[in-house]
């Protein structure tokens, strides 16, 4: 045996270098020598919402499905939950029916593609439409590390656009277009959240919505709109997502079951009704998407599959009603948290300490006066018990080096209360208030 290594990290893909893709990791690390301290770094659903879930009964519902509905006999229904299954879903018309119910999206079954989480839709969506190295993704910054990632996989250039209280900055997302198509390249598509991003937690307003929506129509870029945390806005209080207000195809939305349902089924989706021009004719982006799955997933487990689509039936196909219980969760661990901060926190704010407080979704964002680095983060888990994310992690620029995450939806009230406790504690003392 000799000491020369098996490869070298120079001769492996590029992005495996890149800090983005240890970000989750980092995070698993931190908290499991952490055991004791209360982290408000996972954006994952609470856990009481898998309590007393039964599997077999909503597979068996979704078998009734299969036999009453679309007409299989009991032994075929049966054998589709066992079969490897159509590469584009099983539940698209479930789906379908769903959003056009609940966010007044009007999509054909063949225009959706049922993904492996909305992760695999990001992949599939960023490969079918950057052709070389000249399409480049623009994202808000800060922005989900999952997009950047599949970016960075796929090399496909990322350039940033500030995000503020309002959504995008337009002004800047027009000046990339104009400088791309001056380098000989353009600007493919634009990845948003409008609804309570994460991390940002930003609203975009209905006015930025058809504003972005004209700038795409001018530039001739696509919006790729991720629709993860939409459900936690009050019902009276809900904005048209950037799909249902898209009356030329513009938007490729994505959406998942991780919070609505549950993340262990590992269901997302991706509508693409984007028409597509072949020698014989014209077909869907979504099939297009489907033909990559293929190569990548082959297709989205039936299992789990069934398992959605008997929630949904159990929720009369609806969304809405299928996340009801789980909003109103969510929208009281957010009050909490940020009842929680201006108690322990308000009149005695340090000096350059600000939290915002968002309408909706899992993410309060702080402003800190020194670098929320990760020797920051070391001293505030041993020392006070606390974790939380740095947003530098979600930021292409420095705008995220001197603010943290903290994430409600996990937790607890009596959790959070604790936790925003020894924050206060730890910020009075580490960030020179």
């Amino acid at each position: 045996m000799t000491d020369t290594p098996d490869l070298y990290a120079q001769d492996l893909h590029g992005s495996l270098q890149d800090p983005v893709l240890g970000t989750i990791g980092f995070l698993n690390e931190v908290m499991s020598r952490h055991p004791d301290a209360i982290s408000f770094a996972p954006g994952a659903p609470h856990p009481e919402f898998v309590q007393g879930l039964d599997v077999r009964a909503l597979t068996d519902r979704f078998l009734t499905y299969l036999r009453t509905e679309r007409g299989l006999d009991p032994a075929r229904a049966e054998r589709t939950l066992y079969e490897y299954g159509p590469a584009r879903g099983l539940i698209n018309d479930l789906v379908a029916q769903a959003l056009a119910a609940d966010q007044g999206i009007h999509a054909a079954p063949r225009d959706i593609v049922i993904t492996v989480g909305a992760q695999e839709a990001m992949l599939l969506t960023l490969r079918a439409l950057c052709r070389d190295g000249r399409d480049v993704l623009a994202v808000a910054d800060p922005c989900y590390v999952g997009i950047v990632g599949a970016a960075r996989l796929l090399d496909i250039p990322v350039v940033p656009v500030p995000e503020g209280p309002g959504g995008l900055d337009l002004d800047r997302l027009a000046r990339h277009c104009r400088e791309a198509r001056a380098d000989g390249r353009r600007v493919r598509a634009c990845y948003v959240a409008p609804d309570f991003s994460n991390p940002g937690g930003v609203r975009v307003t209905l006015a930025a919505r058809h504003r972005l929506l004209d700038l795409a129509a001018r530039e001739d870029l696509l919006l790729i709109e991720d629709n993860a945390y939409g459900f936690t806005a009050p019902e009276d209080d809900t904005l048209p997502g950037l799909k249902a207000l898209d009356t030329a195809r513009r938007v490729i939305h994505l959406g998942t079951f991780a919070k609505v349902g549950f993340p262990g089924a590992r269901v997302g989706y991706a509508v693409a009704d984007q028409r597509v021009r072949h020698a014989d004719g014209e077909r869907p982006l979504a099939e297009e998407l489907a033909d990559l799955k293929s190569m990548v997933t082959v297709n989205t487990s039936a299992l789990s599959q069934a398992v959605i689509g008997g929630l949904l039936l159990e929720h009369g196909r609806s969304l809405t009603a299928l996340a009801r219980s789980k909003a109103e969760r969510y929208r009281g661990n957010l009050a909490c948290l940020s009842d929680a901060l201006q108690r322990h926190l308000g009149d005695g704010m340090p000096p350059g300490v600000v939290a915002h407080r968002p309408a909706g979704g899992f993410f309060v964002r702080i402003e800190l006066p020194v670098p929320a680095d990760l020797a920051l983060l070391e001293v505030s888990a041993a020392e006070y018990g606390v974790l939380w994310t740095p947003m530098s992690h979600f930021s292409l620029t420095d705008r995220g080096d001197r603010q943290i995450r903290l994430s409600c939806s996990y937790l607890d009230p009596e959790r959070i209360e604790t936790g925003v406790r020894r924050l206060a504690d730890f910020l009075r003392k580490e960030t020179g208030g």
